[in-house]
């Protein structure tokens, strides 16, 4: 829960309550967001509100002097304390995904198969292109069927450049999420194409899935133009 002074605050109640949590084996953690007084200041102004603590005109400093004192004794007992004062929201993102998550949750990816003949997918954050492999449309046993297949994933999986690709490409991946989780990104759309998003596309975005799942990434499969002719 959350905890200001826009509804009042009873610290020793507030206290009461965490050790009842506690005896009951709730494990929980607090968290206290802080910033200087100068930019509590901007952005109190620039939200267009009164401070809740601003009232018989004491004015906006002394109210955010009172605020620092009633929540003293929470800050005191905080396990974290940021201060947001020269913080992006990117930033605050990152720092509280440091703290709060666990690694292979804090990034959520979408592998999309497709077929550069129906275009891009709009959502993609990165794209990849597998028509220089092998494609098993033109070997005539396999042209109906998909990537799902296990006889097409074969075909294209015993070419070393297919193998070599998803180990370039999953070492790639590796070094970039890390990256972006520190940015604070919370989700990756990676588009991987062939000519027509059935075979080698399909085939090239499930064993790079499952490399993903196996590091304990979460990961969910899109074939878009699977079903397309």
């Amino acid at each position: 829960f959350v905890v200001d002074a826009r509804g009042g605050l009873d610290s020793a109640e507030l206290f009461s309550v965490m050790e009842e949590m506690r005896r009951i084996g709730v494990v929980f953690r607090i968290l206290f967001i802080d910033a200087s007084d100068d930019v509590l200041v901007n952005r109190q102004r620039e939200s267009r509100r009164r401070h809740p603590l601003d009232w018989q005109g004491k004015g906006l400093v002394a109210a955010i002097n009172e605020e620092r004192q009633l929540l003293a004794p929470i800050r005191s007992r905080a396990d974290f304390v940021i201060d947001t004062s020269y913080l992006t929201t990117a930033g605050l993102r990152s720092q509280l995904m440091n703290l709060f998550c666990e690694r292979g949750q804090r990034i959520t990816l979408t592998l999309c198969s497709f077929g550069f003949k129906y275009g891009l997918p709009r959502d993609s954050d990165m794209v990849f292109d597998v028509r220089f492999l092998r494609n098993p449309y033109y070997v005539s046993e396999l042209r109906e069927k998909t990537g799902q297949d296990e006889e097409v994933a074969n075909y294209v999986m015993e070419s070393p450049a297919a193998a070599e690709f998803v180990d370039r490409l999953y070492s790639l991946l590796d070094f970039l999420l890390v990256r972006y989780i520190e940015e604070g990104r919370t989700s990756l759309v990676i588009s991987i194409g062939c000519t027509g998003g059935r075979h080698r596309s399909v085939t090239i975005a499930r064993k790079l899935a499952e490399r993903l799942g196996e590091a304990g990434h979460a990961v969910s499969l899109r074939h878009r133009d699977i079903a397309k002719g």
